[in-house]
């Protein structure tokens, strides 16, 4: 409970978090990144981290002169965390399997396994560079991937695409509109607004499905 309290605290405040860990840690800030952002992507009991929020909040304080920190080293620091928090994640599926999901693990649900696998279903391989962009699912897609979804050389291209689109997206997003006043005043907002829309691709896949089954 306290740790879901203090992730929240995190990911609302995560302006105030980063500029505090630039300040603290300078250089260590991109190990710390990178960690987070493996983390996310790479083991399963971790779906919950921040990821989208983090990579805008650590672009649009990059972009600040006092930073100290290099956008590109940053950004190909965190597209080798993506690719091989994937890379993990796979294999940990590969070898692990559904037999996680028996529900013995609160935060390995059995229906996060199920809307990953749906995922399949409607997307494909494709599957693997849509779920970057969608939290929770941008950690199972690689560990059902390796349950035997799909083969390892058709995983690793998407694996790189994905990863390299999902960070540079997001991180240049924060790098060149995260210094506005619009947004600065209202950072807090642009977070909400950056979880709403990376959630929401899975709330209207649930409405369909429920509006399926009514018909």
């Amino acid at each position: 409970m306290e740790f879901i309290t203090w992730l929240i605290d995190f990911v609302l405040h995560i302006d105030d978090h980063l500029i505090e860990i630039v300040r603290d840690y300078k250089t260590w800030t991109y190990l710390i990144l990178f960690l987070i952002i493996f983390a996310e992507t790479g083991l399963v009991v971790t779906p919950i981290l921040p990821g989208d929020s983090l990579l805008f909040a650590a672009g649009a304080i990059i972009a600040k002169p006092d930073s100290g920190l290099s956008i590109l080293l940053m950004c190909l620091l965190l597209i080798v965390a993506a690719i091989l928090g994937d890379l993990v994640n796979y294999h940990i599926g590969k070898y692990v399997g559904p037999k996680a999901f028996s529900g013995r693990y609160r935060l390995l649900k059995v229906e996060y396994l199920n809307k990953t696998q749906q995922f399949y279903e409607k997307y494909g391989g494709k599957t693997i560079i849509y779920a970057r962009f969608v939290p929770i699912i941008r950690t199972f897609a690689p560990f059902v991937a390796g349950i035997g979804t799909m083969s390892y050389a058709r995983f690793a291209t998407y694996n790189v695409v994905g990863g390299i689109a999902w960070v540079t997206s997001f991180l240049f997003l924060g790098y060149f509109f995260g210094g506005l006043p619009v947004v600065k005043d209202n950072f807090t907002y642009v977070i909400f607004g950056i979880i709403l829309v990376s959630i929401l691709p899975p709330f209207i896949e649930l409405i369909r499905e429920r509006r399926k089954g009514k018909k």
